[in-house]
C-alpha cells in the first residue's frame, strides 16, 4: 500500500505539486494575535497590489507598541525636515549617529 500526498491551497482548495506553491506569512491582521502561514499559488494573489514607498513605524506609548503603516508622502508632511531629523536620530540601540565607542588600544 502506498500513500498520495496532495498540496491544497488553504485560498481556494486548488491542488497542486509543491513547487506550484508559495508559502504566505501573515504578520499583522486584526484576525490574529501572532503571525500565522498559509499555502497559496502565486496566481491566487495576483489580485494583491504592492504599495510602493511606505514608511513602517512603531509607536510606544508606556503600553504595548502600535504599528503603524503610512506612505512616504504622509510621513514627510511630519517636518519640511524630516531628512535631518531622522539623520540626528538615534539607533534604537541608543546610540547617536557619529558616536564610536573608545578604542581598546
Amino acid at each position: 500500500m502506498a500513500f498520495k500526498s496532495i498540496r491544497v491551497s488553504d485560498l481556494t482548495g486548488a491542488e497542486g505539486t509543491d513547487e506550484e506553491f508559495v508559502s504566505v506569512i501573515v504578520r499583522k491582521h486584526p484576525a490574529i494575535e501572532e503571525a500565522v502561514v498559509f499555502d497559496a499559488k502565486p496566481e491566487e494573489l495576483k489580485g494583491l497590489k504592492s504599495a510602493d514607498q511606505l514608511v513602517i513605524l512603531e509607536i510606544k506609548n508606556g503600553g504595548e507598541p502600535t504599528q503603524v503603516v503610512t506612505t512616504l508622502a504622509d510621513f514627510s508632511k511630519l517636518s519640511p525636515n524630516i531628512a535631518d531629523v531622522l539623520k540626528n536620530a538615534p539607533g534604537v540601540r541608543g546610540r547617536r549617529p557619529g558616536f564610536r565607542p573608545a578604542s581598546k588600544d
